[in-house]
């Protein structure tokens, strides 16, 4: 990813992140995809009432589909509303599909959205990854780097005063 994309993110309105996400995987390769929403989801995830809690993608016919992505009716929505929870098909070329139908058919490896974002048009996208589960200790060596982390920056703030 450069600069651009990564700026492109953090000016976005909205940033829906799934943080258990870098808990439980090792991420190998990151991807961008466009979602294809109906009129009131794209009004909800712009309010940011969507979550990314217990989602994951899958490939079928050669599409690839993100399941368990919960997007809240639109307030303003009446008889027109989406269902809250049903699979959203995510927009990726052919040659990155076929490379992550490929790497998902080895064991222990899957596909988790990892942020949705608002780009500088005002399309939804996001931040799919190729990812491969964490152990139990990897678990542990993460929590303990994280908690060495904020140590340091503790110490960095008391040192500066």
């Amino acid at each position: 990813m450069n600069k651009e994309q990564e700026q492109i993110r953090k000016n976005s309105p909205v940033n829906i992140k799934n943080k258990k996400a870098s808990f439980e995987y090792f991420f190998i390769e990151t991807f961008t995809a466009g979602i294809v929403l109906t009129g009131t989801e794209i009004k909800s995830i712009r309010q940011g009432k969507a979550s990314l809690v217990d989602t994951y993608c899958y490939i079928t016919g050669g599409e690839m589909w993100v399941k368990g992505m919960s997007v809240s009716p639109y307030f303003y929505g009446s008889y027109n509303n989406h269902e809250m929870k049903r699979d959203r098909k995510l927009l990726l070329t052919r040659r990155e599909i076929q490379k992550l139908a490929s790497a998902t058919k080895q064991t222990g490896y899957t596909i988790v959205p990892l942020l949705v974002f608002i780009d500088e048009h005002g399309r939804a996208k996001m931040d799919i990854a190729l990812c491969k589960g964490k152990k139990e200790f990897d678990k542990r060596q993460t929590l303990k780097e994280k908690e060495d982390r904020r140590e340091m920056d503790r110490a960095m703030k008391v040192w500066k005063r």
